[in-house]
């Protein structure tokens, strides 16, 4: 029996699906990391605008926060929404934020992957029960 070749035919079937294999995971991995790069967005600017003297600047600072952590991590948002919930601010309250990112998967070179996907997290952080309200 001529098993010449044999190898080659193996290596044409197998190389399509390991290529597509990689491909999955690079893709799973680029999702999983970008919703932790929103979710650390969120929690950060909630704890910004715990921080704050009033309820308006708790929502700059928020955003400004917002804005700023997900320029630092991966995630390449088209378009970046930032909600702050101030409606509980005072001492021993609390402020809520919700960060919405709208992205592309047109950035990944090898991926032909349409459209995008949004992604949100929501994130509450406590005001400081012993604070000084001006």
């Amino acid at each position: 029996m001529n098993e010449q070749g044999a190898l080659s035919t193996e290596l044409a079937v197998l190389t399509p699906i390991l290529i597509g294999l990689v491909l999955f995971v690079v893709y799973t991995g680029r999702t999983v990391e970008s919703q932790a790069d929103v979710a650390h967005a969120a929690y950060e600017a909630a704890r910004a605008a715990t921080l704050a003297a009033t309820p308006a600047d708790a929502e700059t600072a928020a955003a400004q926060t917002a804005v700023a952590n997900i320029a630092e991590g991966s995630v390449a948002c088209q378009t970046l929404d930032v909600d702050v919930d101030t409606t509980a601010f005072a001492a021993g309250g609390y402020v809520g934020v919700t960060v919405t990112c709208h992205t592309s998967y047109s950035d990944l070179a090898l991926l032909s992957v349409p459209g995008g996907r949004s992604f949100t997290a929501n994130a509450t952080a406590v005001v400081d029960t012993y604070r000084a309200d001006p």
